[in-house]
């Protein structure tokens, strides 16, 4: 059972040549893929390779992908100080302090002004560029080997709930077609009865119509095809868990076919028992499709 949830979190982090790299990965239930992405400034030019990627695993979701890029440890870019421009703060401070007695300035206070310190840019080559790309879409690539694991656990449980889902669909099944009230003898005995009762009640009816209408009715309130739907339906929903990857649609269809053999099964239905078998299969069926909303 090959089966993936649509809902997973991941996180990937690389390093290359002092700058850290690092992906979040979040998808949840979604008819599509459908992907937003969190890239820093200067790196859109990679959207188009990372939805290519997401697409290329997964056939349904929606996903949100962050991307982080920064420098790390003792790479980090050393401030630079602007002494041109910090002599000239300095020297206005002190006019200041002298001409009009405000306090005098602190060196934390006049650093703190912008453009006194500054971060040197790091000459980019397309060399370098295409070395950052590549790692960045490597750290994607493992992150997004995370996120299907991930999805591919929580698919394994929600298969699981889904097997005993369709093992109590069965059991529901085989107690209709078992129950007493469906014995050929039981099904006479109960039209006779209706019959007789009419009879007494208007002399006037035909006999020989009744007894054709009777049979009539007992014929369209048998339920033996829908029965027999059910059981190929439980086949089909095992050999689709058992087939794995993207099945969600074809047991969300499977899922409306249950929900219709259990519909007809309580309106053909003319005993308690097999109503009350109708409305647990109705229950289950509900349950069913609920769990496999989630199901890729």
């Amino acid at each position: 059972m090959n089966l993936q949830s649509m809902t997973g979190f991941a996180r990937s982090t690389g390093d290359l040549d002092g700058t850290s790299i690092a992906w979040e990965l979040k998808s949840v239930n979604g008819k599509a893929v459908e992907i937003r992405l969190r890239l820093p400034s200067g790196s859109d030019r990679l959207e188009p390779a990372v939805r290519q990627a997401v697409q290329r695993r997964f056939a349904r979701g929606n996903f949100q992908a962050t991307l982080t890029i920064g420098a790390s440890g003792a790479a980090a870019a050393v401030p630079v100080v602007n002494e041109a421009f910090l002599r000239d703060l300095a020297g206005l401070a002190v006019r200041l302090t002298e001409q009009f007695g405000v306090a005098p300035a602190s060196a934390d206070g006049l650093l703190a002004l912008r453009g006194v310190l500054e971060l040197p840019e790091a000459a980019e080559t397309e060399e370098s560029r295409a070395a950052l790309d590549a790692a960045t879409l490597a750290v994607l690539d493992r992150a997004l080997d995370d996120l299907a694991e991930a999805r591919k656990a929580e698919g394994k449980a929600i298969g699981e709930v889904l097997s005993g889902h369709i093992a109590a669909i069965e059991a529901l099944t085989e107690r209709a077609e078992a129950d007493p009230s469906r014995e050929p003898a039981v099904i006479r005995a109960r039209i006779a009865e209706q019959v007789a009762l009419l009879m007494d009640a208007a002399a006037g009816l035909d006999e020989s119509r009744l007894h054709m209408e009777a049979a009539f009715l007992a014929t369209k309130a048998d339920i033996r095809e829908e029965i027999d739907r059910l059981k190929t339906h439980v086949a089909s929903g095992r050999a689709l868990l058992a087939a794995g990857g993207p099945v969600g649609r074809k047991l969300d269809f499977l899922a409306q076919e249950f929900n219709r053999e259990s519909n007809t099964l309580c309106s053909k239905s003319n005993a308690g028992t097999i109503t009350a078998i109708g409305l647990e299969l109705k229950a289950v069926v509900d349950q069913f499709r609920e769990q496999l909303q989630n199901l890729e």
